[in-house]
């Protein structure tokens, strides 16, 4: 009888983790996978992009099964195409944290990924894609912002870092958002507790799978809450110096194949 696979659950992050820059995934890193699925145990996209902006990356990856997106905001049947679970940020509430956050620092620029499958991602005047491969379409002014419901709002800010402007954020908006930065020119405010965790939380649930089981692989300061649910975390080469700090372990880095590195380790091709 073959033993039991090391973990039940592989979770992965997708920009900066599993994808390279140019928003592929590397033939050795696909091999891993499927070595992962030989075996028994789950794959688990866990990723910041809303679900309308990773439904190509789960067919390229031959996922079919949950996926975890918006920064935890939203689980996505792949096989169905329908959420089975998203939290909506409150529109009001995302409006009054954007005027504390800029009654601190200035003008801030602004850009939202609205709920639902088919939801748009909006940016107003001045707001720079921090993806340019990511479809967006600009509106002539903020309140066009909030027109459909949201799941985040994206922020930028003309000259303060990613660190600076989190923390800020953080302190102006206190219980009103939660504030995450989930990569190079990506602050963004979810749903208050909204997390990765709480997201992989649920979708693991649904897989009968327990934290324990789980392994997951990230490389900003969003991953963080996951690591601390996961059973193990594992951080990129790349990754942002604080998510480094709580990792169990740092691989090579995501143009490396730092997730197939692992992977082949624990699962051995047979």
């Amino acid at each position: 009888m073959a033993a039991p696979p090391a973990y039940a659950l592989i979770a992965t992050d997708l920009d900066g983790t599993l994808l390279r820059g140019d928003d592929t995934v590397s033939d050795r890193s696909l091999a891993a996978l499927d070595r992962v699925a030989r075996a028994g145990a789950r794959h688990l996209v866990v990723t910041g992009r809303p679900a309308p902006r990773v439904r190509p990356l789960l067919a390229a990856l031959g996922c079919t099964g949950l996926a975890v997106c918006g920064q935890g905001a939203q689980v996505y049947d792949a096989g169905t195409g329908r959420l089975l679970w998203s939290v909506r940020l409150d529109r009001e509430l995302a409006e009054t944290a954007l005027g504390k956050i800029e009654a601190e620092v200035g003008q801030v620029f602004a850009a939202v990924d609205q709920d639902g499958v088919d939801g748009l991602t909006l940016i107003e005047p001045g707001y720079l894609m921090p993806h340019p491969t990511l479809p967006a379409v600009r509106v002539d002014r903020r309140d066009d912002l909030w027109r459909e419901p949201i799941s985040k709002v994206l922020l930028r800010h003309h000259a303060l870092s990613d660190d600076e402007l989190a923390a800020t954020a953080r302190a102006a908006v206190g219980s009103l958002a939660t504030v995450t930065m989930s990569g190079p020119g990506t602050v963004e405010l979810q749903p208050c507790g909204v997390t990765k965790a709480t997201g992989l939380a649920l979708a693991a649930d649904r897989l009968g799978i327990a934290a324990e089981q789980a392994l997951a692989f990230g490389d900003m300061p969003n991953d963080i809450p996951m690591f601390d649910w996961a059973g193990r975390g594992v951080a990129m080469a790349n990754a942002h110096p604080e998510l480094k700090a709580v990792a169990d372990e740092v691989t090579t880095s995501n143009e490396d194949d730092g997730v197939a590195v692992v992977l082949e380790g624990l699962f051995p091709a047979g």
